[in-house]
């Protein structure tokens, strides 16, 4: 299904079409619902969030200014939430500066990875991820599956523009070393 612009539907929730709050929620939920999950790694708290914030975000929707994507203001929601919910279960989340960052050349990898095909890249891919915190995987998921920019995830985190930078370099860093070490698995 296309969808309209957030705004649309804002516009029509604001203007007396509280139906029309279904499709922001059918639009977002995926991504919600994940960024929650990535938080608690519990799905039943992440349902429960998810639901939390969808209501939340319903009953705040008049004081959102349109400053930002709603999918910013939605996230950051969310992402408040979750972590709200881990203080409270006193859990302790994994620091990421904790690795070194090699240097590696792409070209070998890039190389390699062509001659596998899609559906092997695919679950070498998902493995790698699996090795990723929590933290990691979450800001990855933003960056590539909720296509947010820089700023959207600054925004959504709370972290600078320059520590979700540096931080999504060594996310990438990190998966590129991990495939290499499967590639080189795979290869001999």
């Amino acid at each position: 299904m296309k969808y309209q612009d957030d705004n649309h539907y804002i516009d029509r929730v604001l203007n007396g079409d509280v139906s029309a709050y279904a499709m922001l929620v059918a639009k977002h939920k995926n991504l919600v619902f994940s960024i929650a999950l990535k938080i608690l790694n519990n799905r039943e708290d992440a349902e429960e969030i998810a639901q939390d914030c969808f209501l939340k975000a319903f009953q705040a929707l008049k004081t959102f200014e349109k400053k930002s994507k709603f999918s910013t203001w939605l996230y950051r929601i969310v992402y408040n939430t979750a972590i709200s919910k881990t203080r409270k279960k006193r859990l302790d989340l994994v620091p990421m500066d904790n690795y070194v960052i090699h240097n590696y050349t792409e070209d070998g990898v890039a190389s390699a990875v062509d001659e596998i095909d899609p559906e092997e890249q695919k679950v070498m891919i998902e493995r790698a991820m699996e090795k990723l915190s929590d933290d990691e995987s979450l800001l990855i998921t933003l960056f590539y599956k909720g296509e947010n920019s820089i700023e959207d995830i600054s925004n959504i985190t709370g972290l600078s523009m320059s520590n979700v930078k540096v931080r999504l370099h060594r996310i990438r860093k990190k998966l590129h070393d991990e495939l290499s070490i499967t590639m080189r698995k795979t290869v001999n």
